[in-house]
């Protein structure tokens, strides 16, 4: 017996050396993740305790740990390697999602950078030590025109390293349709022809072979002609595309399931034979039921949010994580 399982253990680690070394690659838009302290320089008043929604500590580190459980949750035996995040106040609060919750021990690291939204709402990446290298980190925002100054999300790019191969990430949060799916569509326009600037640059030093992710919550869903101009299947593959023409969602408006939340790769990555490769299968929306809460407006579920207007609610987020898994492959030693 002591020999049969020796022989299936060898088996084993030799079938996994041969698929390649997973790693989880996640977004999640965390709904208004702030700190409980004034920033003089944002409009972030109703986040404070005396605020219109009496944000305090209490409840602050209470959305911490109920979002370390979704990450936790979301990663099963493994913490993602790479979790890009949105609606983040400051690297303060997603240092202490890293380093003070559930998530201490699995070595994240923060990247982090203020983006010119007038909220003070920013996107971050936490990026697993033990598994990535970040060799470089940027914000990009649009140049101005006509004199008019960009005053949404920054585009947050960092170039990581697994192992010996490059990946290059670009998260998003493309500016929201509040007030109409017009009011900001010149905005998210502005936005999304960056980032195809940005994607056909890097192809561009680095040739077919180029490595990239982008991901994000994108307030537009694939078949918008927005998500068109990044979404060249020539160059980059809305992984979301299919399970959005089935009807999985991340978030729910007015009763209707949509999925704003995606995550696009290079068609480099598409192939099983590439050096990393993205299995397009893999691309999921973290649904389990405790994400879940009755809509209290329209029949079925809709994501548990942190608030119900400004009551209170204790949830997670109005958003659901999205994920998929990219294998690295292992080359044998000879």
């Amino acid at each position: 017996m002591r020999l049969f399982l020796v022989i299936l253990l060898i088996l084993t680690a030799a079938a996994q050396r041969a698929q390649g070394q997973e790693f989880g690659v996640m977004f999640y838009n965390v709904e208004n993740l702030f700190d409980t302290a004034d920033d003089t320089t944002k409009d972030d008043d109703e986040f404070l305790p005396e605020g219109s929604r009496r944000w305090t500590d209490k409840r602050y580190w209470q959305k911490i740990n109920a979002l370390s459980r979704v990450i936790a949750a979301a990663g099963e035996w493994e913490p993602p390697a790479l979790i890009g995040l949105c609606e983040v106040e400051n690297e303060k609060v997603v240092s202490d999602l890293a380093y003070r919750s559930l998530l201490e021990g699995a070595d994240y690291k923060v990247i982090h950078r203020e983006s010119p939204d007038a909220r003070g709402i920013d996107l971050a990446l936490l990026y697993r030590r033990d598994l990535i290298r970040v060799v470089d980190s940027r914000s990009w925002i649009p140049e101005e025109q006509e004199g008019e100054i960009f005053n949404s999300r920054n585009l947050l790019y960092a170039k990581t390293v697994m192992g010996s191969d490059t990946v290059h990430l670009i998260l998003c949060h493309w500016p929201s349709r509040r007030g109409g799916s017009l009011a900001a569509a010149d905005l998210r326009e502005s936005i999304a022809r960056l980032a195809r600037a940005k994607t056909d640059s890097l192809q561009a030093s680095c040739g077919d072979s180029a490595m990239i992710i982008v991901m994000g919550d994108f307030n537009a869903t694939p078949e918008n002609p927005v998500m068109q101009i990044i979404a060249d299947e020539n160059s980059m593959v809305n992984y979301a595309r299919e399970p959005a023409a089935k009807g999985t969602g991340s978030y729910r408006y007015q009763g209707r399931w949509e999925l704003i939340d995606q995550i696009l790769v290079s068609r480099s990555m598409t192939d099983p034979k590439a050096k990393i490769y993205a299995d397009p299968l893999s691309f999921r929306v973290f649904d389990e039921p405790f994400l879940l809460a009755d809509d209290p407006d329209y029949p079925g579920k809709k994501p548990f949010p942190t608030y119900g207007g400004y009551r209170w609610s204790g949830g997670y987020s109005d958003h659901l994580p999205v994920l998929i898994t990219v294998t690295k492959e292992i080359i044998p030693l000879q």
